[in-house]
């Protein structure tokens, strides 16, 4: 027969021995995670990520974990609205994805933790002090846009022997576009390039973006990554093909549209680590304590189909480099 003693250290062991997650569940306790983004359809791959991230750490959604999701859709100017919405759910964290994310969550709170999973340049934007500590209530991953910029560049010029003149597209509302800009000025000027600045606020200014681009005569076009390009995808390869620039994009995505060339990081692998943030948080640890970590898988995209339309021959050295071709 079993003693007071032993049946008690039996009962217990199993507590002991479980995650936290595991232990709340238990307990009946459900963590509430607010996910502030544009639209699912906008990096699939990525929020898939994200969710395998959670269930691999043992956060099942509806089980011991809610994730409230609220989406832009396009519409950037109801963030702050969003934002405060889940401050009102009295979420335990924020995910907010990119900067414009960041930025909104930022301003709605400066006590619920926030986590970003793909910022183009944190310390430029101010949302953190320094990537080793971060201080305040914000912390996650960055792709370092600047300097991503800048090798996109570099990338570019190595795809279109000759070029000369290069076209800028960027978005004055994302935080981080100023920044990158000045960084792909930088560069430019090493590799001997003309760098044209042209700012898009909306999907109703691609077709003049383009008519700016000929009638200047740029002969190759950079478009700096934010949600409302990425949304618009589709049209900016359309247009690319139309009037035969070749065109270095960021996320995979505007390859996959119909775009020439891409250069980002692997946004699925960020977003599943973004939820080993999210895990710690809720086990106790404070975002300040939290270093952000930089993206560590990057990917080059080559569509052939596509430079094959434009009348461009890549290099075959550069497709050498390539980590994927379409044909």
């Amino acid at each position: 027969m079993m003693d007071r003693r032993a049946f008690l250290i039996a009962a217990c062991f199993p507590l002991v021995s479980l995650p936290r997650a595991a232990q709340a569940q238990q307990a009946g306790k459900v963590y509430r995670v607010g996910f502030l983004w544009d639209s699912p359809a906008v990096w699939p791959h990525a929020l898939d990520g994200f969710r395998q991230g959670l269930r691999d750490l043992g956060w099942v959604e509806g089980r011991n974990i809610v994730v409230e999701y609220r989406w832009a859709e396009g519409r950037f100017d109801r963030l702050p609205g969003l934002a405060e919405e889940l401050v009102r759910l009295k979420v335990d964290i924020i995910v907010a994805p990119a900067s414009i994310y960041a930025e909104a969550a930022k301003v709605a709170t400066s006590t619920i933790p926030i986590v970003f999973a793909s910022h183009a340049d944190p310390i430029g934007t101010g949302h953190v002090d320094s990537l080793a500590r971060p201080g305040g209530n914000i912390t996650g991953l960055t792709v370092m846009m600047s300097e991503t910029a800048a090798k996109s560049l570099e990338l570019l010029k190595e795809a279109v022997p000759g070029l000369s003149r290069v076209a800028v597209v960027w978005d004055p509302a994302t935080p981080s576009h100023r920044p990158a800009l000045d960084a792909v000025e930088v560069r430019g000027r090493v590799l001997g390039l003309q760098v044209q600045r042209l700012a898009v606020r909306g999907a109703t200014e691609f077709d003049g973006a383009f008519s700016t681009i000929v009638r200047e005569r740029a002969s190759a076009l950079l478009v700096l990554s934010t949600p409302l390009f990425i949304g618009g995808a589709r049209r900016l390869a359309e247009l690319a093909m139309k009037h035969k620039l070749p065109t270095m994009f960021g996320p995979r995505e505007h390859v996959e549209a119909g775009g020439l060339l891409s250069y980002s990081p692997d946004r699925a692998d960020l977003y599943r680590r973004a939820a080993i943030y999210v895990d710690k948080i809720l086990k106790g640890a404070k975002p300040a304590d939290l270093p952000v970590q930089q993206a560590t898988k990057f990917e080059l995209v080559i569509n052939m189909k596509t430079a094959k339309a434009i009348g461009l021959t890549i290099p075959p050295s550069f497709l050498l480099r390539a980590d994927q071709v379409i044909q």
